[in-house]
């Protein structure tokens, strides 16, 4: 493999990564932009994405790899269970534990998010043991370039490899679709901009954000099942580095701002590999946040701008 040809197959690899960072980043940014909260639980729901799917395919007894009639019939039905899950969990998560301290100063939000976190922690170390997570291989995989296109190139893109761009770009491209051009979605991006002037229209508040917590975890536990499909490995906390990253990608896009998650999530997934290829991994945090401090130096609002929902959906 040449270096340009290695140069590429890292960066088809970092958008991958990217891609799932990103809608990691949405829920993380949609909240934050409707009722200003960091919900530090978010990214465990990445990791209920993964453990619920791999349970569901446990539940209906299908074995590694699908034939092609059960991926046809299961894998569609497994995804719609899992989002919706995570949807639900999300909102629950709301319900129980932020929408009491809405009116709360701003710390305490925070520290129960950190609390919901842990507890999410736990529950995942119960309900799997703690260690690296078998998922099987579902999906068959065949090398694109060569077997359909017949193009004698080492380059090397497996059919499994295009889901983690396959799934989420589509949902991404939908999420916007919807927050700009659908009544509920202006009433989202109401809310975001003034609350209060809002409800004096006659939006209910509470029942976007109720929207908003269940968009969120909806796209983090489709993350979740995409990547469990796609690495065929995960851990009880592999929902906190996701988490960790994919807040660092809402930041660096500028937070509040869904196009800015996209653009932070794609550079954050670019860096990630490039850092493992060209340094070694274990710089690979050291370098993602040096960049994240630079970025934030020069624009404080982040590569996109931090924003509301409202501006820039």
């Amino acid at each position: 493999m040449t270096p340009v040809e290695f140069f590429l197959q890292q960066s088809y690899v970092g958008l991958t990564i990217g891609a799932y960072y990103a809608l990691i980043a949405l829920g993380y940014t949609m909240v934050y932009g409707i009722i200003e909260l960091i919900n530090f639980a978010h990214g465990d729901l990445f990791a209920f994405g993964f453990l619920i799917s791999l349970t569901l395919f446990g539940v209906f007894g299908l074995q590694a790899p699908l034939e092609p009639i059960q991926a046809i019939i299961f894998l569609p039905l497994i995804f719609l269970i899992t989002i919706l899950s995570a949807g639900l969990l999300n909102l629950f998560i709301d319900r129980v534990a932020y929408r009491p301290l809405r009116n709360a100063p701003r710390l305490a939000p925070l520290i129960t998010a950190v609390g919901v976190s842990f507890m999410l922690e736990n529950i995942f170390a119960i309900w799997y043991t703690p260690g690296q997570i078998n998922y099987p291989a579902f999906l068959p995989s065949v090398n694109v370039l060569q077997d359909w296109f017949g193009l004698a190139t080492t380059l090397r893109i497996r059919s499994i490899d295009l889901l983690p761009i396959a799934v989420p770009v589509p949902l991404m491209i939908g999420l916007t679709i919807f927050v700009a051009r659908t009544k509920i979605g202006k009433a989202m991006r109401a809310a975001a901009q003034d609350r209060d002037a809002a409800r004096m229209v006659g939006i209910d508040v509470e029942r976007v954000i109720m929207l908003t917590f269940f968009i969120g975890g909806a796209l983090a536990g489709a993350a979740g099942m995409v990547v469990g499909l796609f690495l065929n490995t995960g851990r009880y906390l592999m929902g906190f580095e996701a988490g960790l990253f994919a807040f660092t990608a809402a930041v660096l896009g500028g937070i509040g701002n869904i196009r800015g998650a996209l653009v932070g999530g794609f550079v954050i997934g670019m860096i990630r590999v490039y850092s493992d290829t060209y340094l070694a991994p274990e710089w690979t945090r050291s370098v993602i946040f040096a960049v994240l401090i630079l970025v934030l130096v020069f624009f404080p609002s982040g590569l996109v701008g931090s924003t509301t929902t409202v501006e820039k959906a």
